[in-house]
């Protein structure tokens, strides 16, 4: 393992506990959030609710794929700010099946999501263009 950007804090995490309502955009609910509380840097750190439909997208990122029934969160985890959110989610069906990826606008709540934030003290994020993924990563900064 290559550590490339090592960050500690000091501070007291800030904790945001939201419940979302039928009709919400997941996605959306999430960045309007992090821009509203102009958060820095904070990771999913729980995510219990349903959905009445899904959409996410596949690990090549060449497709989005909707799923089109009501389905059960499972787990979603990922990045939060108001610069950047990158989301993955896992869905169950209703047959128990489950399906998931990077979660795309379109995935819509049915009757609520609990969901809990947790807000990184001291910390930014950002991005670097990485030659070998040929993607803008994350990195992580000190707040200014």
């Amino acid at each position: 393992m290559t550590i490339l950007n090592n960050l500690k804090t000091a501070g007291t995490p800030i904790y945001h506990c939201i419940r979302l309502h039928r009709g919400d955009d997941l996605l959306l609910s999430i960045e309007e959030l992090a821009k509203k509380e102009n958060i820095k840097a904070a990771v999913v750190i729980s995510s219990v609710g349903c959905v009445l439909r899904g959409r996410v997208r596949n690990a090549g990122a060449t497709q989005i794929i909707d799923i089109p029934e009501h389905c059960e969160i499972l787990t979603l985890n990922g990045t939060v700010s108001a610069q950047r959110t990158h989301l993955h989610i896992a869905l169950s069906k209703a047959d128990l099946s489950t399906v998931g990826g990077h979660l795309k606008e379109g995935c819509i709540i049915d009757t609520t999501c609990e969901l809990v934030l947790m807000e990184i003290p001291e910390v930014a994020y950002d991005t670097e263009f990485d030659e070998e993924t040929g993607y803008d990563e994350l990195i992580f900064t000190k707040e200014v």
